[in-house]
C-alpha cells in the first residue's frame, strides 16, 4: 500500500468517529467526559474480542488516534504483560504501553500552558 492509499482510509474512518462522537455529544446527555471514558472502553472491549486489529490495519490512523485507539493499546499492553509477567502484568502492561503517548500529552500540555494565559470564566 502506498503513502497516498492510506490516506483516505485513515480519514474516512477518523471523520466517521469524530462525527459520531459529534452527534452524541449534540443529541444525547451525555456529558463529554463520559463520551470520552466510553470511547475507551469501547476500544479495550474491541481489542478484547480481536475486533480493532484489522479495523487498525485497515484504517490506520483514523483507528488508532482517537481514544478508541488508546483503549485498544490499553488492552494489547495488559494482554502482553499478563502474557509475560503473569497476574502481575495486569497492573503494569496497560501505562507501560502507553506511556509515550501519556508522557507526550503532559508535555505538550505544560508547553501550552507556559505560552497562552488563562482566563476566568464569564
Amino acid at each position: 500500500m502506498t503513502y497516498f492509499e492510506g490516506i483516505l482510509p485513515a480519514f474516512l474512518i477518523g471523520g466517521f468517529i469524530c462525527a459520531a462522537v459529534q452527534l452524541l455529544i449534540d443529541k444525547t446527555k451525555l456529558t463529554p467526559a463520559r463520551i470520552l471514558v466510553g470511547l475507551v472502553v469501547l476500544g479495550v472491549f474491541l481489542g478484547a474480542i480481536g475486533v480493532y486489529e484489522p479495523f487498525l490495519e485497515f484504517a490506520g490512523a483514523g483507528a488508532s488516534v482517537p481514544l478508541s485507539g488508546f483503549g485498544y493499546l490499553l488492552s494489547k499492553g495488559v494482554k502482553t504483560a499478563v502474557e509475560e509477567k503473569g497476574l502481575l502484568g495486569a497492573l503494569t502492561g496497560g501505562l507501560t504501553a502507553t506511556s509515550a503517548g501519556i508522557a507526550a500529552a503532559v508535555f505538550f500540555g505544560f508547553l501550552i500552558a507556559l505560552v497562552s494565559k488563562s482566563k476566568e470564566k464569564k
